[in-house]
């Protein structure tokens, strides 16, 4: 399963920076650069992803100085030079990393496998933060099933990348506290099939209610009240969302109720929870001109998004037995 909050995450603290307002900002950089490079020789990363680059002063943390979010890999380097670090500032650098792995032979990809974030205060001192977005390194997934198998292929791996950015920035490894999900340790995760989840289905539990309010705080206009129920206890009908050629999400409706909705591929990272929210308005218009949710479903078929965002509803409906197993489906690959 592929989550929008982290599934584990750890800590390193590199030596202080001796000219934090000379070099901080350069080191910040070239450091989570460093670790995009570990994860990538180990074919845990492909392709260059996005960054941002915040500047704070610390008593005023919700006001950024500098704000930078969404910067292409490449660009990065600008965007940091532009922040002037002092005492009193903090510099946060992060990466969001598209990557891969193996399930049952096949290699699959999300476009946010991990997260590297370095801040770095005006004094000098140094945080790195590993990230990581999805339960392929755990003997059981988020759902509580068995699944040795894929974290046999893929865990070594990641215990690897933690072993080598432990050298790199000679530090020691602190494994951050248990998440929703799992327990992280110095080299990855705990046996789930030793020690048990903490939480009964931590994927619909937690993930599913995440994801919806994450796509409702894009939606203009807060009216939640005028759209269809958001849940049901029904089969649900569905066809795929597609961005280019992949696919970011499904829009379904319920067979039987008054429920319909958009469910987000995580999968394809940001960009499915904003190829969401004209289509949540386009099911929202319908409802209140007197569609049912199928015939609202029905009407939308094969449209692209009037307002230019290139996302399309294809015209091909399919049939889930109910809305978890559409819900499961958009979160696992």
């Amino acid at each position: 399963m592929i989550t929008t909050e982290p599934v584990g995450e750890w800590f390193w603290e590199p030596s202080p920076v001796l000219d934090a307002a000379t070099s901080g900002a350069s080191r910040s950089l070239a450091l989570v650069g460093e670790v995009r490079d570990i994860l990538a020789s180990l074919g845990l990363v492909t392709g260059g992803g996005t960054g941002s680059v915040v500047l704070c002063d610390r008593s005023a943390m919700a006001h950024p100085l500098f704000e930078r979010r969404g910067v292409p890999v490449a660009a990065m380097a600008e965007q940091v030079a532009a922040a002037c670090l002092l005492p009193g500032r903090q510099l946060t650098v992060s990466l969001v990393l598209p990557g891969e792995w193996l399930e049952t032979g096949i290699r699959r990809r999300a476009e946010k496998l991990f997260g590297v974030r370095i801040e770095v205060w005006g004094e000098g001192a140094v945080l790195l933060v590993l990230s990581t977005y999805a339960d392929i390194w755990l003997t059981q997934d988020l759902r509580e099933r068995p699944q040795p198998e894929v974290a046999a292929v893929n865990a070594p791996r990641l215990g690897a990348a933690l072993n080598q950015i432990s050298k790199l920035t000679e530090s020691e490894i602190d494994p951050g506290d248990a998440t929703r999900h799992a327990r992280p340790t110095p080299d990855g995760f705990v046996d789930m099939l030793v020690e048990g989840a903490e939480y009964d289905d931590s994927w619909g539990t937690f993930e599913v209610p995440v994801r919806w309010k994450r796509l409702m705080r894009l939606v203009p206009g807060g009216s939640a009240a005028e759209d269809y129920e958001s849940s049901t206890e029904h089969p649900v009908r569905y066809a795929r969302v597609r961005l280019g050629e992949q696919v970011v999400g499904y829009l379904w409706a319920a067979i039987g109720d008054e429920a319909a909705g958009y469910e987000p591929r995580t999968a394809a990272g940001d960009a499915a929870f904003e190829a969401g929210v004209p289509w949540v308005l386009s099911l929202r218009s319908l409802r209140l001109r007197g569609f049912d949710p199928l015939a609202a479903l029905s009407e939308l078929l094969g449209t692209p998004d009037s307002g230019g965002s290139g996302s399309a509803v294809e015209s091909t409906v399919y049939e889930a037995a109910s809305l978890d197993a559409l819900e499961e489906l958009s979160g696992r690959y």
